[in-house]
């Protein structure tokens, strides 16, 4: 049997010191190969600096954000998502904003993404996605744009995923096709936030996911990502709602034998510029 190409991708580098160390350390120990920054975060230059020396070992992506820091388009995700299916973004803030973060990721790395993806998967969103894909179509050479994760769990993994799914991963893959942009197929990892002692058996639930070569809804398997956002405890922040589970899931990923479970399952741990630059 093939072996199933799998990228592991930790979300929100440069939020806190805390999701930044165990981050460096996942990458440094081989068991993440991507991960998003955000680049409107006031210590994202610094964490720039601190990343920088892992760069042949994980994908660095820019997690695009529309709710976390302030901007001139700045709101709630709720407000986002009405917002947005109702058209009712202008376009302009939206362009705005994105350049903003993707000339904030190369000033402080001297490169572009790897790959973008979107915090609380904003990327996918109406209006949104159509200003990236224009984006990245016009600012970067075929063979250099960044690849884009889809936000596209398996209907079975809940409500929450379903509706994640629904809010414009298809939309999405269809114009980044169009514009010639690369695109993952599935993304695992999706739970709810707050059941944060039950963080492995769904881990090894995603893989049992990542290595099915049935893949969903009749769907290649193509390049699957599994989500994951870790942090050690170094740090207490109160303003962090999922810091619980994100001590959790560092210290099952930390302490769990990755390399022996992807083996088992024929799954390949690789960065996406690997697969798709092959």
């Amino acid at each position: 049997m093939a072996m199933q190409a799998l990228v592991i991708s930790a979300d929100d580098y440069a939020q806190n010191a805390a999701i930044d160390a165990g981050i460096l350390r996942l990458i440094a120990l081989g068991k993440l190969s991507a991960t998003s920054c955000l680049t409107l975060s006031p210590r994202w230059p610094q964490a720039a600096q601190q990343l920088a020396q892992y760069r042949s070992r994980a994908d660095v992506g820019l997690h695009l954000d529309f709710t976390q820091y302030v901007q001139p388009l700045h709101m709630p995700l709720a407000q986002l998502i009405r917002s947005s299916l109702l058209r009712r973004l202008p376009a302009s803030a939206v362009r705005n904003s994105i350049l903003q973060q993707l000339q904030r990721f190369e000033d402080a790395t001297g490169h572009a993404p790897d790959y973008i993806d979107g915090h609380q998967h904003v990327h996918q969103l109406p209006q949104i996605r159509t200003e990236l894909v224009a984006i990245l179509q016009q600012r970067y050479a075929k063979e250099h744009r960044p690849w884009l994760r889809l936000a596209r769990p398996d209907w079975k993994d809940g409500v929450k995923a379903g509706v994640i799914r629904l809010l414009g991963a298809a939309a999405l893959e269809q114009a980044a096709q169009q514009a010639g942009i690369a695109c993952s197929q599935r993304l695992l990892g999706v739970y709810g936030f707050g059941q944060a002692s039950s963080y492995l058996p769904r881990l090894q639930r995603a893989l049992d996911q990542a290595s099915d070569q049935k893949g969903t809804r009749g769907l290649t398997n193509g390049l699957v990502v599994l989500m994951c956002h870790p942090a050690t405890s170094e740090q207490d922040d109160r303003n962090d709602s999922i810091q619980a589970d994100r001590r959790q899931e560092y210290n099952d990923l930390l302490h769990y034998d990755l390399e022996a479970a992807l083996a088992s399952r024929q799954l390949r741990l690789l960065r996406g510029t690997d697969y798709f630059r092959v």
